[in-house]
């Protein structure tokens, strides 16, 4: 869906705070700045057992090495590496906040993740091809699209297992899923027949389907409801449809970069950041004027993005770089990369800014 982009020029600026000094590259640090040293001291004294220490890791997926990347924010290094099942490429956290569940697409289960320890906690086998995953905001209902199988399942959720409740056929290849915040529908864009559909989550029935632009991907709505973001992989920008009639409208085009792809919520319930693919490049969009307003490098294939919860900084896996880049939206440079397994897709950590 693209071609490799290159991560570009690299450039790191001198450490002025703590949070500089402590996020800094190697290559700033040493030497290290004498204001680093005193700052350093200063935190012993306040920080010893608090915040830096309280860090929670980034978990990154490995797509085609069937495990997940685990790095400590405070070293840049990853820790661990946990073995999934084949083709983990989505995650999601439980609603009590305790666990965070690995999709394994090709091996037909769910890890569960403890999201602050990445321990395992236990795996949940007999779930048919999920690529993405969703609950609904009510808590009831947990919706996975069936990417290669071509089905969106529905199940039940109790607090801690799963019932199927309906598999309902769809067009080829569901790619990603949106729920309403009244938990009453659910929206799902199918890659290779470029759809939209919807789908009443009371009674697990497709409402209806809609054409979109070329290979529709991630899927994003507006906190009122009203419209839906489409990115468009095979074009050059995002599709917005107002969902709040009985029928979709195509309402906006927004142009955004070639291989508009996965939707990060900026956390102020007015912006998200798009990532495109193909142009390398990260777009910040205002969803009440439907305009782009802000422009970020995105190195190697930007897919995934967390944020981290200040807002300050992006987390994106570069897909084809096999690595985790760190974007500072304030200088909109890239920082830092940190190698990570084959294919790195989702990316998340609990340490985040609001989702919406």
């Amino acid at each position: 869906m693209g071609a490799s982009g290159s991560p570009g020029r690299i450039r790191h600026r001198p450490a002025a705070t703590l949070a500089d000094c402590l996020n800094s590259s190697p290559a700033v640090r040493l030497p290290i700045p004498f204001s680093c040293v005193l700052l350093a001291l200063v935190a012993a004294s306040t920080f010893t057992s608090g915040a830096w220490a309280q860090l929670r890791p980034i978990f990154v997926l490995n797509s085609l090495d069937a495990d997940v990347s685990v790095i400590d924010p405070a070293s840049w290094k990853v820790v661990k590496r946990i073995a999934t099942g084949k083709e983990p490429h989505h995650l999601y956290l439980t609603p009590d906040e305790k666990s965070l569940i690995i999709a394994n697409a090709l091996s037909d289960s769910l890890t569960f993740v403890d999201p602050k320890t990445a321990e395992v906690q236990r795996t949940v086998r007999g779930i048919i091809d999920p690529y993405q995953l969703r609950f609904s905001p009510d808590m009831k209902w947990f919706v996975t699209a069936g990417n290669r199988l071509n089905h969106v399942d529905i199940y039940r959720w109790d607090g801690r297992d799963l019932t199927l409740a309906k598999r309902i056929a769809t067009g080829k290849t569901p790619s990603h899923v949106w729920i309403d915040s009244k938990s009453s529908t659910a929206y799902a864009t199918m890659q290779d027949s470029d759809e939209l559909v919807a789908i009443d989550l009371p009674s697990q029935t497709l409402k209806w389907r809609r054409k979109t632009g070329p290979l529709p991907a991630d899927v994003f709505g507006t906190p009122d409801d009203r419209f839906l973001l489409i990115g468009l992989t095979g074009g050059e920008g995002v599709e917005v449809y107002d969902v709040s009639g009985p029928a979709p409208r195509l309402a906006h085009y927004i142009p955004t970069g070639k291989g508009a792809h996965a939707f990060r919520a900026v956390g102020d319930r007015r912006h998200v950041f798009v990532s495109n693919r193909v142009a390398d490049t990260i777009s910040k969009i205002d969803f009440q004027t439907m305009t782009v307003v802000d422009q970020y490098p995105g190195p190697s294939g930007p897919d995934c993005m967390d944020l981290t919860a200040d807002g300050r900084y992006i987390f994106v896996a570069s897909r084809w770089a096999k690595k985790l880049s760190v974007i500072d939206t304030t200088t909109r440079e890239v920082v830092r990369q940190v190698r990570v397994g084959k294919s790195p897709h989702g990316v998340w950590t609990l340490d985040h800014a609001p989702r919406q």
